[in-house]
């Protein structure tokens, strides 16, 4: 196999903190020698969750097995979700926020037809439903465990209990037509296609601030694995919490 040097578009502190975190990981459960060190563990994981990676791929430039490139892959993730925070967590950051932004997204994953549970009847396709929660500057406070596709987004955002944190503190949340009859904390558009002005012209000031959460979420896909999942479903809810670490990791 010819191997090739190339780039990762992320910046080298992101590379120091998850450095460091791997460091303290292999200090706690005493590991003294390994196959790659932990700034090479950190590139070899860097490189699968933003550019997509095979595990081949990356066992042929690391030049170590594809079980070492799998373990050490689902180490780095499960060190960076354990660093995610929770929702009690976002909320308590929310309260300094004017407001937030609730959406949910559907992430593809490679699922053949007869898995009903995981098929979306809104996209037509197989994936994992996750909600995720945005403040009014774009930027990501909490992304939700996976759902299989086929679950709404109000019935999500309940079985998260988000509806109950949100309405517990007070706040103001921006959300699409799927959270209708939430509550009055969550603020949606008005239905329908004949509608008065006042309300076409609420539903244009709505769209223009829900949008922040939509430009968040395709931030979030620009991650190349979660374009299309093709690992286990059980493993999605930590990788989605690992990116989520990575984007706002601190300088």
């Amino acid at each position: 196999m010819l191997v090739y040097p190339s780039s990762i578009d992320l910046s080298s502190s992101t590379l120091r903190y998850l450095t460091e975190q791997l460091a303290v990981r292999h200090r706690e459960i005493g590991t003294w020698w390994r196959r790659l060190p932990a700034g090479r563990q950190a590139l070899l994981a860097l490189a699968h969750l933003r550019c997509g990676d095979t595990y081949a791929q990356l066992a042929a430039g690391f030049g170590i097995g594809i079980a070492t490139v799998y373990r050490h892959i689902r180490e780095a993730i499960e060190v960076l979700a354990a660093l995610a925070p929770t929702l009690a967590e976002a909320m308590e950051t929310s309260r300094a926020k004017a407001f937030v932004i609730l959406d949910g997204t559907l992430l593809p994953i490679d699922r053949l037809a007869a898995d009903a549970p995981y098929c979306s009847g809104k996209h037509k396709r197989h994936g994992m439903n996750v909600q995720v929660l945005t403040d009014p500057l774009g930027r990501l406070l909490w992304a939700s465990p996976a759902l299989p596709g086929s679950t709404h987004d109000l019935t999500a955002a309940r079985t998260h209990e988000i509806v109950d944190a949100l309405a517990a503190p007070g706040l103001k949340c921006w959300a699409d037509k799927a959270y209708q009859g939430a509550g009055r904390q969550i603020r949606v558009s008005f239905r329908g296609r004949r509608l008065k002005r006042w309300k076409r012209r609420h539903n244009s000031s709505h769209a223009k601030i829900r949008c922040v959460g939509e430009q968040a979420m395709a931030v979030l896909k620009g991650w190349r694995p979660l374009r299309k999942l093709r690992c286990s479903t059980n493993r999605i809810t930590n990788i989605v919490k690992a990116v989520r670490v990575l984007r706002h990791a601190p300088t």
